[in-house]
């Protein structure tokens, strides 16, 4: 059940969370203030343990499941791990009274017959609690006061009070009243560890807060509020918010329909850019998010291009309903979001035997590469809707894996290579009039305004039936050039200067967008493929800020160039600004 209120509506609260409070007394959480630890200022808490200690489930003794729950009531440690299994459910509907459980290495209260994350002010404040104890101790000489304080005598209802006004004895110094003047936003410069005044932060930079594993949102929505041809697009109102939501019937409620994930886009821009500095919670558009996409509902981490590509569906899928016909991606007028980074591949199958040549265009809103060198298998895939996938599966994913160095050009480059198609990958030849062996090629047909380049470093083995990250460092640069990589230059190179009849119209394809690109963008991850973390670098008026949630930073292009890159973005560089 819910209720509502101010017109919002407001979830009730665990049942199995007030029978616990109710069972154990009024601060129940008070003896787990001790158990919390918090590695550095700033870092997440998690259950404390000794550092040679591998946390088990009780059932499966697997230490590697996405999530473990230590259990309230009598400390066993069980996994959960939807939609396989939930070992943490089935020790909560066997055993009454032990619902409740604190993610292991995050802190978080769980529910595990609710099977949600659950809010206790008491709870939060010991956790709040762990973490202003571990920033005291590192940032002030007074920490080992404060570390020496009565623990068992502490009242958490009284926490933020005494994090307000007890926590620092001493006044205020002078870093800390320019962020007080900033409006506590959290701007620092990395290079000389000096805080920014407020005339210096560009228009639009705003942290954004993490809602429970939302980094790989955030670390995207970073990158499209600052992405030039789509923050002009709402910033100019050419969504129209009201007449969206009046058209839809949302403001009267006279019609029952999803939210438009464009109008919580055009809203969060106004918030981003309204001026305020304190870091925005897009909530609304998560809620927005899932309705779209109810298979990745949930407080886990979700895949950060997996995000970017269902939300560009979204935005695609409500303008199709509305326009009430089907609206190609690749015709660069059917939404916002594809006028922007919607281009066009171009396939081309050649029979080995006779010449002839079968071309296929496939829309695409991104490029995903394979990080070279890998061993001979082609890395070839792209997020258009095509059925014709002639990809090999790299089933090898030994240690050689991490090692050397790739370049995104090289990916490029192996992404345009003619490549041969196996024996058991034959296509109809037309001429021929038998299946043949046959050569493929990828080429891009028309260039997006922007390009978006995921790199795959999320390995998947069929055979070993194990998933792994792949940490090769890749070299990337700021200015791009992609004419090399355009089907107009390829069948030039191929054919030289002939006129053939199946690439006539490529030379006017290739001419309609400049091929210099500027990076302005670029999502990272860093850490394992269950426990990692996205952070984003903008390029905003020629200095690169780190995103990281709601903190931000001013870095140098040497500590950008050293990241571990998984989405590049890169802007036409006459629309770069």
């Amino acid at each position: 059940m819910s209720s509502e209120i101010n017109g919002q509506v407001s979830p009730q609260p665990c049942p199995h969370l007030l029978d616990f409070r109710s069972r154990n007394g009024f601060k129940p959480f008070r003896a787990f203030q001790d158990l919390i630890r918090v590695k550095r200022p700033g870092g997440l808490p998690a259950i404390r343990r000794e550092i040679s200690e591998v946390p088990r489930c009780c059932t499966c003794e697997e230490s590697s499941r996405s999530r473990l729950y230590a259990c309230v009531a009598c400390a066993a440690v069980f996994c959960y791990a939807p939609p396989l299994h939930s070992h943490a459910s089935a020790h909560a509907l066997s055993n009454p009274g032990h619902e409740i459980a604190i993610d292991v290495d995050r802190a978080e209260l769980f529910c595990c017959t609710c099977r949600d994350q659950v809010y206790d002010r008491d709870f939060d404040a010991a956790v709040v609690f762990a973490q202003t104890v571990t920033i005291t101790a590192t940032t002030s000489t007074s920490g080992c006061t404060v570390m020496q304080c009565n623990i068992a005598g502490f009242q958490p209802e009284n926490l933020r009070k005494r994090r307000r006004v007890d926590n620092r004895p001493c006044s205020p110094d002078s870093r800390e009243h320019v962020i007080i003047g900033n409006h506590l936003f959290s701007l620092h410069d990395a290079t000389n560890a000096s805080l920014i005044s407020s005339t210096e932060i560009p228009w639009g930079l705003r942290g954004l807060n993490n809602l429970g594993n939302t980094c790989f949102m955030n670390s995207v929505l970073q990158a499209l509020l600052h992405t030039p041809p789509l923050r002009s697009y709402f910033l100019r109102d050419r969504h129209h918010r009201y007449y969206c939501q009046q058209k839809n019937g949302a403001i009267n409620g006279t019609k029952s329909s999803r939210l438009c994930l464009a109008c919580d886009m055009e809203a969060m821009f106004s918030a981003v850019f309204s001026g305020d500095r304190t870091p925005y919670s897009p909530a609304k558009f998560l809620y927005s998010w899932w309705q779209h996409s109810a298979n990745l509902a949930s407080y886990e981490q979700q895949d950060a291009h997996e995000f970017f590509i269902s939300m560009l569906d979204g935005i695609h899928e409500k303008v199709a309903k509305e326009k009430r016909k089907s609206q190609s991606p690749g015709s660069g007028d059917c939404c916002s979001a594809h006028r922007v980074f919607s281009g066009i591949l171009r396939s081309d199958v050649m029979c080995i035997v006779c010449g002839f040549t079968s071309t296929t265009y496939d829309p695409c809103v991104d490029i995903s590469l394979d990080l070279e060198p890998n061993q001979g298998v082609s890395g070839k895939s792209s997020s258009a809707k095509s059925h014709n996938s002639c990809n090999v599966e790299a089933d090898c994913m030994g240690s050689n894996q991490n090692s050397g160095i790739s370049t995104l050009k090289g990916c490029l480059e192996r992404f345009t290579r003619a490549e041969k198609l196996g024996s058991d990958q034959k296509f109809f030849c037309q001429k021929c009039e038998v299946r043949q062996e046959s050569l493929k090629q990828m080429s891009i047909r028309k260039l997006p305004l922007v390009s978006c380049f995921h790199i795959k470093r999320f390995e998947h083995s069929s055979i070993q039936k194990m998933s792994r990250k792949v940490d090769r460092y890749l070299q990337f640069p700021f200015s791009l050039d992609m004419a090399p990589y355009l089907s107009s230059s390829i069948l030039r190179s191929r054919f030289g200067n002939r006129i053939l009849p199946f690439d006539g119209d490529e030379q006017d394809a290739s001419n309609e967008l400049s091929s210099e690109f500027e990076l302005f963008a670029i999502v990272t991850h860093t850490g394992r493929l269950d426990a990692g973390h996205y952070v984003t670098y903008l390029r905003l008026s020629n200095q690169w800020y780190k995103c990281d949630d709601a903190w931000i930073t001013r870095v140098n292009e040497s500590i950008v160039l050293a990241a571990q890159g998984y989405m590049m973005f890169y802007v036409q560089k006459v629309l770069s600004l």
